[in-house]
């Protein structure tokens, strides 16, 4: 219980609405403007390496920086203050928030949505682009050699030269077929992180909207302009190698750079319609739970969707050792950068 007691008297002088609330408005616009700085960053690198011998070999590097912030985002920023969050006497000193670690168990929903989303969407698009109905590639290419074989005659060259063009042909077929459901996964990934990372941002937004405490906004615009442009790239790095129309990466810019002042502009008007700030049991509640189903989307698409495919099912990193080196050093430094944003956000 000592922890409801505070510093009154600090708490008393920082708490000025007025102050507040112009803070907040100067915020929009300085976090929009890093937003879009931050998001739109690795999608102009994308097209100006576009058509250029080290493009695919760029791309990489970057999605591999962004995993770093989408992974150090989860872990250290948001599942952290989901914890604190839920755990605030206020909270935690009431029932079933006292009973049960519920913070972790709706990371677990998280993560466990992720994956019922990440299946049903793969399967759909197996589905609908040749994989349903269809033999596996595998078993296509093994059926045609079968046949082959039964009426090949051996002194026939021709017969020979026929059937290598035709299983030439048909693996160019499967590799295209490969590719294109690669890049529709990819699709689905980019669009699942923006829905775990916009999460996010709203309760970020709607958080600094509610407080009405100028010592704690002030520290955190500066912060949250950093921690957008970081969370920026590593959103704006899938983007770019998703290959969307130029009309799909523009919306999805925009949605990810207005979701947080938005947030704001929905958390001023939560507090002056029902007087709640964000140090209420009901705000508190509210954040750990959005922060603890984000957290989970975040794991996930990290580890399985970014940092495991790449790592281990990239066929380029997986033929150059120096591209491998080189990618887990960008990890690392998108994890460290985003890391070291916690001092202050």
């Amino acid at each position: 219980m000592a922890g409801c007691v505070g510093d009154t008297d600090r708490t008393l002088l920082c708490r000025n609405s007025e102050a507040a609330a112009h803070l907040k408005f100067i915020s929009i616009f300085i976090i929009f403007f890093t937003s879009v700085i931050g998001i739109s960053l690795p999608v102009v690198l994308a097209r100006f390496f576009q058509g250029k011998p080290s493009y695919d070999k760029a791309i990489l590097i970057i999605k591999c920086f962004a995993a770093g912030v989408i992974l150090s985002t989860s872990l250290v920023h948001v599942l952290p203050d989901a914890y604190e969050a839920l755990s605030d006497c206020q909270v935690a000193t009431k029932h079933p928030w006292k009973d049960f670690p519920f913070s972790g168990l709706v990371t677990l929903i998280g993560a466990l949505l992720a994956l019922f989303v990440d299946i049903t969407a793969s399967d759909h698009v197996e589905h609908s682009h040749g994989g349903g109905g269809h033999m596996s590639p595998d078993k296509e290419i093994y059926s045609l050699i079968r046949a082959h074989d039964e009426t090949v005659v051996p002194a026939k060259k021709g017969v020979e030269l026929g059937r290598s063009i035709e299983l030439g042909e048909h693996n160019i077929v499967i590799r295209d077929r490969s590719e294109e459901l690669a890049k529709l996964k990819q699709k689905l990934v980019s669009q699942v992180l923006e829905i775990g990372i916009i999460f996010h941002s709203v309760i970020i937004g709607v958080t600094m909207g509610m407080s009405q405490n100028q010592c704690t906004i002030r520290p955190l615009v500066a912060a949250l302009a950093f921690h957008q442009i970081f969370e920026g790239m590593g959103l704006g790095g899938c983007i770019a190698q998703a290959g969307f129309s130029i009309g799909t990466v523009a919306y999805m810019c925009f949605m990810f750079s207005v979701t947080t002042p938005m947030g704001i502009v929905l958390g001023m008007i939560v507090f002056s319609v029902t007087g709640y700030d964000d140090s209420s049991p009901h705000a508190l509640i509210m954040e750990g739970l959005l922060g603890s189903l984000s957290s989970g989307i975040l794991i996930y698409m990290g580890l399985v969707d970014l940092i495991a495919l790449d790592f281990f099912h990239n066929k380029l990193m997986s033929s150059q050792a120096w591209l491998k080196k080189a990618s887990f050093i960008a990890l690392i430094l998108g994890s460290t950068s985003m890391s070291i944003l916690a001092l202050w956000a």
